[in-house]
């Protein structure tokens, strides 16, 4: 499924002028809001019941005016409910976890895989990738999008790939030490993970090879950047996509800027709007992201509400296409606190920032006499001497007090004494609504 090899520096969607993009996304917004009411029950039913027709979009501010769609709506119509082609003509599923409900399922038709392919060879190569660099994809394989679609745009560009997936950590790191590979496309806790590994195993981080690291499937700060590029020796860089809409590939930030992620409005068409009100917002303001795919066949998505809290701002390495701002948390990653809002990036910025602390760290929510208590845990580093792992508590427990204005608990850990993360980041746990003894909910 890996099609032609691209080794221009941009293709042809990637060139299109402002004029020239905005009128392919009004023809191809007609024509995705026509093949989704015509074959999705599902879009029939919420258009006509919030009294709008395909034919209504007449310019681009028309698509505010049509229902979102959401992960329970998808979820709603398990398993094929929402493919707008015969299942036959379906080439592959992928699907989500389903750790937190009924799983969403994705169908691709060929020439979706072929677009995917496309979008995410042009994401590697934004990152810096050319063809013949050697690619080590840690993202997990199967029914997650992030392995595969990291694959088969690897190839697309002619690239060399490591097909290494998630877990076994030990031999992960001795193939990047030893295939010492030009770019490592995995998530950002993964990678700190390898980095741990590689030192154990007696290995300078800086001396493998990286040039680049592609990181995406969870949010992550720009101190998270810089702990990544001084560990690695690398450009990191940033990538987003969720299956519901394609998966990675959806958008991509440029080596050279690091300054938000171009979303490849050929393909997809971004809105921010209130979370609360859903009324769309101004960009430049703060809001949650949602998606409307122009190009897709097996399973076209209109308005989906990615709970991704962003931006939308000026393109600056394609001008044509605006950035999204990196993902600051999820509108249902929101941890209420005390009646405070607290998102898990504002920790791990003060945590990254702490003198003798790891970036290893795990939020404990629990519920004493109704009064909610939040404890960090965090590892130490390797280097930590004995005054940092003294004064380090009480550090971390004024900044967390100053910067978001939350009484926390801090336990300094031994290293490792934290779970490690194999695929997405399992930062928080939320026991607030179980008993003291009950299962913990992650977040």
């Amino acid at each position: 499924m890996s099609g032609t090899t691209r080794t221009a520096e941009t293709d042809e969607g990637e060139r299109l002028g402002v004029d020239e993009l905005r009128a392919h996304q009004l023809r191809h917004l007609r024509s995705t809001l026509r093949h989704a009411y015509e074959q999705v029950p599902l879009y029939r039913a919420k258009f006509d019941a919030a009294g709008v027709h395909p034919d209504d979009l007449r310019e681009l501010a028309d698509l505010a005016e049509f229902p979102a769609t959401t992960k329970e709506d998808l979820r709603a119509h398990y398993p094929f409910g929402a493919f707008a082609v015969p299942r036959e003509r379906i080439a592959r599923i992928h699907a989500s976890s389903g750790t937190t409900g009924q799983p969403t399922v994705v169908g691709y038709t060929s020439a979706d895989l072929e677009t995917w392919a496309e979008v995410v060879a042009r994401s590697i190569r934004a990152a810096g990738g050319r063809p013949g660099d050697l690619v080590h994809i840690a993202y997990g394989y199967g029914l997650f999008t992030g392995g595969l679609g990291a694959h088969y745009g690897a190839e697309r560009l002619g690239c060399t790939v490591v097909p290494a997936s998630g877990g076994m950590t030990a031999r992960q790191a001795q193939l990047i030490r030893d295939f010492r590979p030009d770019l490592l496309m995995v998530t950002p806790s993964y990678a700190l993970t390898l980095v741990d590994e590689l030192r154990r195993q007696g290995v300078d981080p800086r001396e493998t090879g990286l040039r680049a690291g592609i990181f995406g499937a969870e949010p992550w700060t720009e101190d998270m950047r810089r702990e990544l590029e001084g560990a690695l020796g690398i450009d990191a860089v940033d990538i987003y996509g969720l299956s519901e809409v394609m998966g990675p590939g959806v958008a991509a930030e440029f080596a050279g800027t690091k300054d938000g992620l171009h979303v490849w409005e050929d393909h997809f068409y971004p809105e921010v709007i209130d979370p609360v009100s859903g009324n769309a917002v101004p960009d430049g303001e703060t809001g949650e992201l949602v998606l409307t795919s122009l190009t897709k066949e097996a399973m076209p998505i209109i308005r989906y509400r990615t709970r991704d809290l962003t931006r939308l701002l000026p393109g600056t390495a394609r001008p044509a296409m605006r950035r999204m701002e990196r993902i600051t948390g999820r509108s249902d990653d929101l941890l209420i606190v005390r009646g405070v809002n607290v998102f898990p990036t504002q920790i791990e910025e003060l945590v990254l920032r702490a003198d003798g602390l790891s970036p290893h760290f795990q939020i404990d929510l629990t519920r004493q006499e109704r009064m909610d208590l939040m404890t960090i845990r965090v590892e130490a580093s390797e280097a930590t001497t004995a005054q940092q792992r003294r004064t380090a508590p009480g550090a971390l427990v004024r900044a967390v007090k100053d910067a978001v204005g939350v009484t926390a608990e801090v336990e300094v850990v031994e290293p490792g004494a934290l779970e490690r993360s194999v695929g997405k980041l399992r930062r928080v746990l939320d026991r607030r609504g179980t008993a003291a003894d009950g299962p913990a909910h992650g977040a």
